[in-house]
């Protein structure tokens, strides 16, 4: 009965470490990001890509409402794959830094700085009493000094720089779709069709327009640009990935 109650003791309490150096609780956190919907960042020569899986649980739900894709910056988008109310509040503080460095400065964030400054918030809570972490995991994408970065914020608080990653339900299947069929050299187009091709390959094989986030932060403009249902059913039916069923009788699990 004694080790089962240090056991609950170290499962309920973040600032415990367990004997073999574990925090329960940031792990329960990264169990929360796997029961979210996938998001997926890819970092090409031309820009970086940000596709999401929206998944629409009801007919009578509105769409926009589904939001997993955000603009952080001019020049910096974010995916989300968790819970979703602490997704908003982590992009709501990477929007305050983003406008606290314009004001501070006169400049423009630079991505890593602000994926640190998020991580480090991150982290915070995985040290107080209190307070649990947060149950999400962020891609943070955009154009530094003329150059694409990608990063991937962890419950744990920790950055991770990538140059193709996928988040959420099914990260395994699609992390390995994309090692196969990653190409430094792609542009754009090529890195959103990669994006698309994932998403499919864990959805039978096609999608919906409204099943799919997509945005791009371009090298050229350095600009955030999310696209809407008629852009990417263009670009879905150019990879061969519409779904060309009776969308009235698919509602997906949320």
């Amino acid at each position: 009965m004694q080790g089962q109650a240090q056991q609950q003791a170290y499962d309920r309490g973040i600032t415990i470490f367990s004997p073999d150096g574990r925090l329960y609780q940031v792990e329960y956190a990264r169990e929360a990001v796997k029961r979210g919907t996938a998001s997926i960042g890819i970092r090409t020569e031309g820009g970086v890509v940000l596709a999401v899986d929206k998944r629409i649980s009801s007919p009578l739900l509105e769409e926009s409402s589904v939001e997993k894709i955000h603009k952080a910056d001019d020049h910096i988008g974010i995916a989300n794959a968790g819970h979703v109310a602490d997704a908003r509040q982590l992009i709501d503080f990477a929007r305050r830094q983003a406008q606290v460095n314009h004001l501070r400065y006169g400049e423009p964030i630079g991505v890593e700085s602000l994926t640190k400054e998020i991580t480090d918030h991150i982290q915070q809570y995985t040290q107080v009493g209190g307070a649990r972490p947060f149950g999400v995991a962020l891609i943070v994408g955009g154009i530094e000094n003329g150059e694409p970065r990608l990063f991937e914020t962890d419950p744990s608080g920790t950055p991770y720089e990538w140059k193709a990653l996928a988040v959420g339900a099914e990260r395994g299947e699609l992390q390995g779709y994309l090692e196969e069929n990653y190409d430094e050299e792609a542009d754009l187009d090529g890195g959103i069709a990669l994006a698309l091709d994932a998403l499919a390959s864990v959805n039978e094989g096609s999608m919906l327009p409204r099943e799919v986030g997509l945005a791009t932060i371009d090298v050229e403009t350095e600009r955030f640009e999310q696209f809407d249902d008629d852009r990417i059913e263009e670009y879905l039916v150019e990879n061969d990935l519409l779904d060309e069923g009776d969308d009235e009788d698919e509602t997906d699990d949320e």
